[in-house]
């Protein structure tokens, strides 16, 4: 069933992108503000100035990246999506760019300092409430793994103004996110809930 989550995924996101091209609706965001607005909570969990690397899980066209290097000196970025589309894109944007890796798989022994996972748990499309909660959790453990000083990311929350929900998007209860974080993968959890826009971000740290 999971397979068949990820071929959605993969449809819907390759469809954006090649409808509205590097830009932030490319990876179904509304604006370049609310894009950086995410980026700025989830880089939160990055404590170091230079000499990281970080796994962007879900990367899209690498927007991260750019804004990663505004922050930060010198640091290994790796952009990581299952759309062949959204790689190619990436590869093109940022070429030349030095200490950046692309690619749609994982190995199973690679490690990174920090992954971030941005967006990539919001469009369920046509998946039932307990299978994408189960991709979710899922997704969080391989996260976990391939993650050495921590981890963020980002849901869509319940607390979300009911006119403006949609049934392709999957809202998130903060809470137990928040609960299965704590159980699973570190004390040190952090649930950040507030800041304008209708979702919540979780650290992680190690």
């Amino acid at each position: 069933m999971e397979n068949k989550i990820l071929d959605s995924v993969n449809d819907y996101y390759t469809q954006k992108i090649k409808e509205h091209g590097v830009t932030p609706r490319g990876v179904d965001w509304n604006s370049i503000e609310s894009q950086e607005l995410r980026f700025r909570e989830l880089c939160s969990v990055i404590e170091a100035n230079d000499g990281f690397s970080v796994l962007d899980f879900g990367c899209g066209y690498g927007a991260m990246l750019d804004y990663l290097a505004e922050l930060k000196k010198d640091f290994h970025y790796t952009g990581l999506d299952i759309s062949d589309e959204m790689i190619a894109q990436a590869v093109k944007k940022h070429a030349g760019n030095q200490n950046v890796s692309w690619k749609t798989r994982l190995n199973d022994d690679e490690l990174h300092d920090y992954t971030i996972a941005s967006g990539i748990f919001s469009v369920r499309l046509n998946a039932g409430d307990d299978e994408w909660k189960k991709y979710i959790t899922d997704t969080l453990d391989i996260i976990n793994k391939h993650s050495k000083k921590g981890f963020a990311f980002n849901m869509l929350t319940i607390y979300s103004d009911k006119e403006f929900m949609r049934d392709y998007l999957y809202y998130a209860d903060p809470a137990f996110f928040f609960d299965y974080c704590k159980r699973n993968f570190s004390k040190y959890v952090a649930l950040l809930h507030d800041y304008p826009l209708y979702e919540f971000t979780i650290i992680v740290k190690k």
